[in-house]
């Protein structure tokens, strides 16, 4: 059973060196189906590309809220089976395996 957050990730409140490996180290816990969704003061499309470059086809994103202000942004995690689904599609080869990490996040 995978449990949500009740509330968006303010990622406003994150120092930026740690944002994106917070955001990563979530994405890989979720189960497929599951989302969660980030509040960001600018659009985070640079970490959709780079959830893509690390995970390609296996996350969907979509806006919730555009700006000006604040944007939020639900990221799930696409069913089992989807193109480009595999759940250890790290650049490492290795997430939740028990192997060390070697992706750098």
């Amino acid at each position: 059973m995978t449990i949500q957050p009740l509330e968006p990730l303010d990622v406003r409140t994150i120092p930026p060196v740690v944002r994106h490996a917070t955001i990563f180290g979530i994405l890989e816990r979720l189960s497929p189906g599951d989302a969660f969704s980030i509040v960001n003061d600018h659009d985070p499309a640079p970490l959709r590309r780079q959830i893509e470059a690390h995970y390609p086809g296996a996350y969907s994103w979509a806006y919730i809220v555009q700006g000006p202000e604040f944007w939020q942004i639900e990221i799930r995690r696409n069913e089992a089976g989807a193109r480009g689904a595999d759940e250890h599609a790290a650049d490492c080869g290795g997430h939740d395996q028990g192997h060390s990490c070697t992706c750098g996040h």
